[in-house]
């Protein structure tokens, strides 16, 4: 607060230096000005009733309204109306047309403001001037930091004296505050402080930029909700609906709250114990509001309320804890409208106008951006706000959309509750766009079903001429050969392992009659399966589908026809050897030789049907 103070002491300074100094505007005097200022509210408003009168011989025609930078900065709301009359019979003008400006030779630390009369004032003549302004973050908690005991102390700064460029006969202000209890405020001449409000003056004759430095310490307790950004998008439909959904990042810009917080506390004694949080906000929504949700990430808040009547809709909502100062809450609102309420047509376009800001009354947005999605093929787009907007251009793309929808975003900043305001947005469409999306529909389902139908009598099957399939068959043709080669192998191991159990029955035995029965047998058989196995080699041989795998096959067969004579030796030696009755020991070292080769042989054998069989 010291930093500020000094800021406005050096204004004040600055503007006595230059009030002697500075040049005549015109001859424009200001009889009586009386200035209301209203501190009830997180928002100041000022409103300024200027009776003005002409004095000299020119012709006025405007009117300026300077502001300090620092000021300026939070100037959130400005409108200016001439009156006429008094008491029950005053009536006033439409708004005058305002334009910032920059006057030469003037405070360069000053944000000037030109309103621009109806009619200009001639010599003599004069009017009554109402300047009406609303200002954001122009009160500062002190101190900023308090506990959950504490009350929320507010200081407001401004001046006794109007700042103006001309001179002024008799001025006041007046200070209403929240309720009748102050720390400390500025006392100058004329001071009176009654109830909750403070005067100031009346001061008479006082020069062109006169400037007196006041300061208001004040207790407040009301809520500080600042939303650092709403968006609202309104989604219009021609089939009946407009769609309301507002995004809030919500904020309790109040004395930010330190220390521990007890629940019990708060719960038990809230006025005392968190009297500058606050709970619950209240939104006015329209009377034909439909479909109305609340929620935030986590999912669906129930803490809510809904009533209204034929004139409006409250809708009360909870956030999920307590807002001190410094808290911070994100949450969407969403709800529906009649089309026909909102949406019209003038002049071969249909224009849709409803209202711009934020629908709680005691909420300031930082930044506001309001998104009008029009129906896709909407073209000839135009806006018209009551007030200057950044106006930008986007698309949007939803179900069954092809080429997107239009969307219409208007930012503002600073915005308050007389920016709730109705805006209208003019555009063109045509009634056969509506039956784009059901057309898409119809002939989505129309092709489905015929492509079951086409799918369902089409025969997908690969030509029996074609090269693919002849392949496909030759290949076919190759793995049976395959599988019964490699069932003669198997065959032919099998006698094999025959003969090797005739030796073992001679053995035990010594009836060496049945053993060369059995071999007489195996012979037999190992013959019929080699006739068997000659058209199968000739037709691997020619196959150029089987030129890779000939060779190992070709291996398999050698392979196996030297196991066979192995065998046969070590057969017909076992059995000579029996009947000469050699002994066991001298057949054992005969038959040795042939065994390891007999035994190398048969590995050979199986690991080449291994790789046939994986093939």
């Amino acid at each position: 607060m010291t930093t500020t103070t000094f800021r406005l002491y050096l204004l004040f300074s600055f503007f006595v230096l230059f009030a002697q100094w500075s040049p005549v505007l015109s001859d424009l005097l200001i009889s009586k000005l009386d200035r209301k200022v209203d501190l009830t509210s997180q928002v100041v408003r000022i409103t300024a009733t200027l009776k003005v009168k002409n004095p000299g011989n020119d012709q006025i025609s405007e009117v300026l309204l300077p502001f300090p930078d620092h000021q300026a900065k939070d100037l959130a709301f400005l409108v200016a109306t001439t009156s006429e009359g008094k008491g029950k019979t005053k009536t006033s003008s439409s708004s005058l047309p305002i334009k910032v400006v920059n006057p030469e030779g003037l405070p360069p630390s000053l944000t000037w403001y030109s309103v621009t009369l109806l009619k200009e004032l001639g010599k003599g003549q004069s009017l009554t001037l109402e300047v009406r302004t609303a200002f954001t973050h122009a009160l500062r908690p002190f101190p900023e930091k308090i506990t959950q005991a504490d009350i929320q102390l507010l200081v407001f700064q401004e001046s006794a004296y109007y700042l103006s460029p001309y001179a002024v006969n008799v001025q006041s202000l007046s200070v209403k505050l929240p309720e009748p209890k102050v720390e400390s405020y500025t006392k100058l001449e004329n001071t009176k402080f009654s109830g909750s409000e403070i005067k100031y003056g009346p001061y008479e004759n006082l020069p062109p930029f006169s400037y007196s430095p006041i300061a208001v310490h004040f207790v407040s307790n009301k809520p500080f909700a600042v939303a650092q950004e709403l968006v609202r998008e309104i989604e219009i439909s021609h089939w009946g609906n407009v769609q309301i959904t507002e995004h809030y990042n919500l904020v309790n810009a109040g004395a930010t709250s330190i220390g521990e917080f007890s629940r019990l506390e708060y719960q038990a004694r809230p006025h005392l114990r968190g009297a500058s949080s606050f709970r619950h906000l209240v939104a006015k929504l329209p009377p034909r509001a439909h479909s109305i949700y609340y929620r935030d990430e986590i999912g669906n808040i129930s803490t809510s309320n809904i009533w209204g009547d034929s004139s409006k809709t409250l809708l009360e909502i909870e956030p999920r804890y307590p807002m001190f100062g410094g808290w911070r809450t994100s949450f969407t609102i969403g709800y529906g409208l009649p089309l026909k309420d909102y949406l019209f047509r003038a002049e071969g376009k249909r224009f849709l106008n409803i209202s711009f800001g934020c629908p709680m009354d005691e909420v300031v947005v930082d930044n506001l951006v309001v998104k009008v999605i029009l129906p896709e093929g909407s073209k000839d787009i135009s806006v018209s706000v009551p007030f200057s907007v950044k106006e930008s251009r986007e698309t949007k793309f939803s179900h069954l959309d092809m080429i997107g929808r239009p969307v219409v975003a208007l930012e503002k900043t600073n915005a308050v509750p007389e920016h709730n305001q109705y805006f209208q947005v003019y555009y063109r469409f045509s009634n056969l766009s509506l039956l784009r999306e059901p057309m898409m529909l119809i002939s989505g389902f129309f092709f489905l079903f015929v492509a079951c139908i086409v799918y369902m009598h089409a025969d997908l099957t690969i030509s029996k001429s074609s090269p693919s399939y002849l392949a496909k068959l030759q290949w076919d043709e190759v793995q049976s050969a395959l599988q019964q080669i490699q069932s003669i192998m198997n065959h032919c191991l099998g006698i094999h392992d025959k003969l090797e159990a005739s030796l073992r029955d001679l053995s035990r035995t010594g009836d060496v009659q049945a053993c060369k029965a059995a071999r007489k047998s195996a012979d037999n058989m190992l013959k019929e399966l080699s006739k068997d196995l000659k058209p199968l080699l000739s037709f691997l041989q020619s196959s150029p589908l089987a030129a890779s795998l000939y060779s190992k096959v070709e291996e398999l067969v050698a392979k196996e026809k030297e196991l066979q004579e192995k065998l046969i030796v070590k057969h017909t030696t076992v059995t000579d050897s029996y009947e000469k009755k050699s002994g066991g020991r001298d057949i054992e070292n005969r038959i040795a030789p042939i065994q390891q080769k007999i035994t190398a042989l048969r590995q050979e054998v199986d690991d080449l049907l291994e790789v046939i069989d994986e093939i």
